[in-house]
């Protein structure tokens, strides 16, 4: 705790240093310069304020632990006991809140996301599992108030989707949604089932943190674009324009096909977006177990292919395998109400980095 003590004092000058600057008009006036200074000031003002918190209680205690000490007087002992009760539990409880500010941020933690689902194993019932993902991630967003766009999608005849991708935006949409890609198994009687067995399938949930230029800058000359005309429902427009966009990035031969915008530019757009992110992903999946290895940081090693959680519709019950976290409320989970699912993994997250800190 000594070190993490030496930290926030220099945290705490620095926290001074920009509440001064930020009220300097040359600043004021600067509207860049304020803007980045407000945003490392909101980034700290959390764990300043548990800080200064720390810093009074453990005042306050150390002076109830001098007066039991140098008292003669017998009141006066015991409302210093009293008070030493009341503030170890506290300074204690401020020292975890404090450890957890302090941990290292996942710089992706801000960012908005690309969630790729795709029905797996179980033929037309894994692509409306897929769908039901996608309304429950549908109803999370609106209950978080983010924004959800589906940007690419490949449905089914039976109504659920091979593969559907969408972008959500909002605050802290990552740091939230990133425990989410896995293999999510479904245990349910399928609606073309007659005989009543219950049958297992599995869906993919793939979440990418999305990236400016600044993050990842692709090389022109690694892309290889092609356009088409658009197939599907449309009427002329579709028919005539080559509005559908393929997209080659040659050296991790990963393709994304857009045709969903109205015009060739708007596919471009989007599919340089998703292309961006997949390939950013990619790359950081290559160092992925030597990441988690170093860091000894993961929630499960988010391989795509691990079975991260089952739906059990017959018993109405959610288990993530991750953290042997199991909830009797599937039809509240499926309408949105993933926060208990979300929390406990945020929390179960930041227990590991805290073991690997006093390793």
């Amino acid at each position: 705790m000594d070190k993490i003590l030496a930290q926030l004092d220099g945290l705490l000058d620095r926290y001074d240093e920009l509440q001064e600057l930020m009220s300097d008009p040359e600043v004021i006036q600067d509207t860049d310069r304020y803007l980045k200074l407000s945003k490392e000031e909101g980034s700290m003002r959390e764990v300043v304020a548990a800080y200064q918190n720390y810093k009074k209680t453990k005042a306050d205690l150390d002076e109830a632990e001098s007066v039991l000490r140098e008292s003669k007087d017998e009141d006066l002992e015991e409302l210093a006991k009293e008070e030493l009760a009341e503030l170890r539990p506290e300074l204690e409880q401020l020292e975890d809140q404090i450890k957890v500010l302090m941990l290292p941020k996942d710089p992706n933690d801000d960012k908005n996301i690309i969630m790729e689902i795709r029905g797996a194993a179980g033929g037309d019932e894994a692509s409306l599992f897929a769908a039901d993902l996608l309304s429950m991630y549908m109803k999370y967003a609106e209950r978080q108030g983010w924004k959800l766009e589906i940007i690419d999608e490949n449905p089914t005849e039976v109504g659920g989707y091979k593969e559907v991708a969408v972008m959500i935006t909002g605050d802290s949409v990552y740091s939230k949604l990133k425990y989410e890609s896995g293999a999510h198994r479904v245990q349910r009687v399928p609606v073309t089932e007659s005989a009543g067995r219950v049958h297992t399938s599995t869906a993919t949930v793939g979440v990418m943190p999305e990236y400016d230029e600044v993050d990842l800058k692709l090389d022109p000359k690694d892309i290889r674009t092609d356009v088409y005309r658009s197939s599907g429902a449309g009427g002329q427009h579709i028919n005539k324009t080559s509005s559908a966009v393929r997209m080659t990035h040659i050296p991790t031969n990963i393709v994304v096909t857009m045709q969903d915008q109205r015009s060739q530019q708007q596919n471009r757009v989007k599919a340089m977006q998703i292309l961006t992110a997949r390939v950013y992903d990619y790359y950081e999946s290559q160092n992925e177990s030597e990441y988690a290895e170093k860091r000894k940081t993961a929630v499960g090693t988010g391989d795509r292919s691990e079975r991260i959680r089952t739906y059990n519709y017959p018993q109405n019950r959610v288990t993530d395998h991750r953290i042997g976290l199991s909830l009797n409320k599937l039809d509240r989970i499926m309408n949105g109400d993933l926060g208990e699912i979300i929390d406990a993994l945020v929390v179960a997250d930041q227990a590991k980095k805290l073991e690997s800190i006093g390793e």
